[in-house]
């Protein structure tokens, strides 16, 4: 049974929001509070965050969570969960950064990461740490930033490096610099099936070990916060990055179950148990959980953009006034016109890998309105989760179902169309921010509020089905039209 202190704080931190969730043990979601994060684009295909942001905002949200809670006495743990693979630089005895957070859609060491693939490096870090040279990864850009940004050397031992829930957890305890093994694994600098950070890798990428944070387990006890931030410590007891959070969030706790979130970018995560998986269709491999030092693992396909598609749509080409509007749009159509939009704004990622693609619109005619093209974005999300299954099934592990989260899955016309091309169904949580509700699940068992994370899954809710209902000589034309189109945007690469 649940304590009598049994609320849990969740921080979200992802990558266009930062994010406090108060959940009770029960599931119950008692309050949010969010703010945006401003996104920095200093050239073509760099991504920037100001970490100061991220922490002041960050801080901010979960105090209006500790007080509408009834202080902090109430609450009886912190769960973490957060953007994936950007890095954070800042000052181990003010905790203040000292120079911008790298976001993970940062392109600028592609150049970098073509180089040691041309020198034969990318199999050995596949084998070592289930990834690919891809600028995507967190290693080629601590590289860089150590070479080009003067303050980084000159800050010497004061100098502390790590991604984003490291930093979180440094500011939130006042020093206690760690990592849990799922964002560890992200790095492309931890051995993947071994303890800890790799000496061949951090010397292939530059990165001395003195800077990085200690691998720790996704539950138990991580830290205790500082008195001063929210009037009496409370502990962090869960934590892991937001695909994996999704996973556990999603209640996929057994190999072959598959959720895929739909936020920013697309990411789909297959459960693979305490197997190791090793893919040869340019998947990734993955630590889902760490508990009591075992591992469970996964198999990942990665998409670079999705919701952010949509923004961008919306904000810089003015085709809908909100996002919710490009149901309607979709709708209004029959079709999508011979429409084909391919979303490789910051490149594509599964399962072509390609860091300098550029997006491209095809088929365009005089017939062609703003519905079509919005349609056409929709309809990619389906047409990219569709290559991944493929890739997924080629490597031994086809789904047989689909459990979808984030926030573009509100919309049912893109739910419905995400079941007629994978030709499977498609489950959606009547809560659909499930990075929030597996960081409430890890931090609940590492507390001791559940005994396990199925005893904790209760947490997912109720769900919606949608089921396949497409001819499938339509579904074919489409799955054709897409192939040309992605394959002329890859071969331009």
């Amino acid at each position: 049974m649940p304590k009598s202190v049994d609320k849990i704080l969740v921080i979200d931190e992802g990558t266009t929001s930062t994010r406090a969730m108060l959940f009770s043990a029960d599931g119950v979601r008692l309050g949010q509070a969010q703010a945006p994060i401003s996104q920095h684009y200093p050239a073509p295909g760099l991504v920037e965050h100001d970490a100061a942001e991220i922490w002041a905002l960050t801080l901010k949200c979960a105090r209006e969570m500790v007080e509408r809670a009834g202080g902090a006495a109430a609450i009886a743990c912190i769960g973490i969960t957060n953007q994936r693979e950007t890095v954070v630089f800042w000052d181990r005895r003010t905790g203040e950064p000292l120079a911008p957070a790298i976001v993970w859609q940062d392109r600028r060491t592609a150049g970098r990461c073509a180089e040691l693939k041309e020198r034969g490096e990318e199999p050995g870090v596949q084998a070592r740490t289930g990834l690919l040279l891809d600028p995507y990864f967190s290693a080629s850009k601590i590289g860089w930033a150590l070479e080009h940004w003067p303050q980084l050397r000159e800050a010497g031992d004061n100098l502390a490096v790590g991604t984003v829930e490291s930093y979180l957890v440094f500011r939130l305890t006042g020093g206690a610099h760690v990592s849990d093994a799922t964002n560890a694994s992200r790095t492309a600098l931890m051995a993947i099936g071994a303890s800890g950070w790799d000496d061949g890798l951090l010397d292939l990428f530059g990165v001395p070990r003195t800077i990085l944070p200690e691998i720790v387990d996704c539950a138990g006890p991580i830290g205790m916060t500082d008195p001063g931030l929210f009037g009496a410590a409370i502990p962090i007891t869960g934590m892991a990055g937001d695909q994996q959070a999704a996973t556990i969030g999603q209640a996929c706790l057994e190999p072959g179950q598959t959720k895929a979130t739909f936020g920013t970018g697309a990411f789909v995560l297959t459960n693979t148990g305490r197997r190791l998986p090793q893919s040869r269709n340019r998947l990734l491999s993955t630590i889902c959980w760490q508990l009591s030092g075992e591992r469970h693992y996964a198999l990942e396909g990665s998409v670079f953009v999705a919701g952010s598609l949509i923004q961008w749509l919306r904000d810089e080409l003015g085709l809908m006034a909100t996002a919710p509007e490009s149901e309607a749009l979709a709708r209004s159509v029959a079709d999508n016109g011979g429409v084909y939009l391919v979303p490789a704004l910051t490149g594509l990622g599964a399962p072509w890998w390609k860091p300098t693609a550029r997006a491209a619109i095809t088929g365009l005619s005089f017939s062609t309105g703003r519905a079509h093209i919005v349609r056409a974005a929709l309809e990619a999300m389906a047409h990219q989760t569709s290559d991944l299954k493929s890739a997924f099934a080629a490597d031994g592990a086809d789904w047989q179902t689909l459990r979808i989260d984030g926030g573009m899955v509100g919309n049912d016309w893109m739910a419905q169309d995400l079941a007629d091309m994978l030709a499977i169904p498609v489950e959606r949580p009547a809560f659909v921010e499930t990075t929030a509700v597996g960081a409430a699940m890890l931090a609940g068992v590492g507390s001791g509020l559940f005994d396990s994370l199925k005893a904790a899954a209760a947490l997912r809710g109720a769900v919606t089905l949608f089921e396949p209902d497409i001819d499938a000589a339509v579904r074919q034309t489409r799955l054709a039209g897409w192939s040309h189109a992605v394959r002329s945007v890859v071969e331009s690469a």
